[in-house]
């Protein structure tokens, strides 16, 4: 059992002042995998002026070094990324052929974002002489879950790096083992001492304490609108820019003309993606009336042929939850959904039969109120709520019922009337006919209402100055 007894501030792996130390739990087989001693305020403090040391110097490179220090940056995860596979499939229960997927995610975004930097314009010449610098912002935060732990850092430093500016990371200290991976690659990388700083802490002491710090610039967070709101109630009191990617109920929406046959099983890989430990998934779905009898048929077909646990085999897609206290809030929305009148299709409370770890039913209701809990509240599980529509006017009002506006599904066989309904949709991303982003590197995390602020592109970390 690995006990993670260091932390990687300014350059180098370093004894932590904290001395908690937390247990990680396999969430499949329930066996303690390893320990990690957590940071405190003064390692926070020590990482933030780190990196307002280097940020003097690295604020000054090149656009060439920088693009060499990202490109080092994807070559030393191309190296460890099985160690960082089965790290993830030991910490949070991914099945194996995802989290292959956000490797590849966390690796290529350094590369996308090296690209993109090399066509940047830092500077703009207006036609009077007048000029537009694009000057590094200063000192970065980011804060990442542990669903898509290295993913979510890599594509908060990629951006920072390629803008000029330094870093302080607190990942989520249930993805120590993951997190310990990527900072050994950062060392292997060489990046220059204290551009990035990684602190495994609680968010209440050493997250809030990083947020709170006068010289912390950006700040971007990933995870619940909740903390969202804290994050952005202590950012406004120094007017500090903020990156947030937050929660979603995100709309499915099946029309009329859409192939089932391909639709209903996306769905579910939709709603259950990452054992629905997604803030993308589409958890709530609208389908036709007049084809609610026959999709309920097919959604239950659909998911009998969905494999669950062995997150060992290629086949497998729902694994168990993270921990107990996440499987206790889903089990908590399902006696919830029983509880408020919303029929089971199936799936319902308690553990999966034949499974040792924390595996919850996939879960299906029907015959959901848009004023029941399990209707408008992210549950971050395996539950799938159905809605039914009498026409696409309602599809849509319903659809965009939501504090959330993350992400939005459409399928549909006439693809151009599926785009207007796309367009209609009031979220960050919309996807038409498929669940998954199959693009490369970084894309627009940006959402709309309370799932979130900013892009996360070298603008973010740049602040503009008009000079004449």
């Amino acid at each position: 059992m690995i006990h993670i007894d260091k932390v990687y501030i300014n350059g180098e792996f370093v004894k932590p002042h904290g001395t908690k130390i937390l247990t990680l739990i396999n969430p499949d087989t329930l066996e303690p995998i390893g320990k990690v001693t957590l940071c405190d305020k003064k390692d926070a403090a020590y990482a933030i002026k780190s990196a307002k040391e280097a940020f003097k110097t690295f604020s000054k490179t090149s656009i060439k070094e920088r693009a060499e220090i990202l490109q080092r940056l994807h070559d030393a995860m191309s190296r460890r990324e099985e160690e960082l596979n089965a790290a993830a499939i030991q910490e949070y229960g991914s099945p194996i052929t995802a989290t292959r997927g956000r490797t590849r995610f966390a690796k290529n975004s350094f590369l996308t974002i090296r690209n993109k930097m090399n066509k940047f314009k830092f500077e703009q010449i207006l036609e009077d002489g007048s000029k537009i610098l694009k000057a590094p912002l200063g000192v970065t935060a980011a804060i990442s879950p542990w669903n898509a732990n290295y993913t979510h850092i890599c594509q908060k430093i990629a951006p920072a790096i390629a803008a000029g500016c330094t870093v302080v990371c607190k990942p989520s200290e249930y993805s120590a083992i993951e997190t310990q991976i990527l900072c050994e690659c950062f060392d292997e990388a060489q990046l220059p001492k204290g551009v990035v700083n990684i602190v495994n802490g609680i968010g209440e002491e050493v997250g809030s304490y990083i947020v709170k710090h006068k010289d912390i610039a950006l700040i971007n967070f990933t995870g619940s609108t909740k903390v969202g709101r804290e994050i952005s109630k202590n950012a406004a009191k120094m007017i500090k820019r903020t990156i947030l990617e937050l929660g979603g109920k995100s709309p499915n929406i099946i029309l009329d003309d859409a192939n089932l046959n391909t639709a209903v099983p996306n769905a579910l890989k939709i709603a259950f993606s990452n054992s629905g430990q997604a803030c993308h998934a589409g958890s709530r779905l609208f389908v036709p009336e007049s084809k609610f009898e026959l999709i309920c048929k097919m959604l239950i077909e659909s998911l009998q042929k969905i494999k669950i646990g062995n997150i060992y085999d290629e086949k497998c897609y729902i694994g168990p939850l993270i921990n107990q206290m996440q499987f206790d809030r889903v089990q908590s929305y399902i006696k919830s959904g029983i509880e408020d009148g919303a029929k089971l299709l199936t799936g319902g409370l308690g553990k999966l039969d034949g499974f040792k770890g924390y595996y919850t039913k996939p879960t299906i209701f029907i015959h959901v109120k848009p004023s029941m809990k399990i209707a408008h509240e992210e549950i971050f599980g395996p539950v799938l709520c159905v809605f039914t529509y009498k026409n696409e006017e309602e599809a849509i009002e319903l659809a965009n019922d939501t504090v959330y506006g993350l992400a939005g599904y459409v399928s549909g066989g006439d693809l151009q009337h599926a785009k207007k309904v796309a367009e209609r949709l009031f979220a960050g991303w919309v996807y038409i006919n498929k669940g998954v982003y199959e693009g490369k590197g970084v894309i627009p995390h940006v959402g709309a209402k309370q799932s979130g602020i900013g892009i996360n592109g070298i603008d973010d970390y740049l602040q503009f100055r008009f000079i004449s």
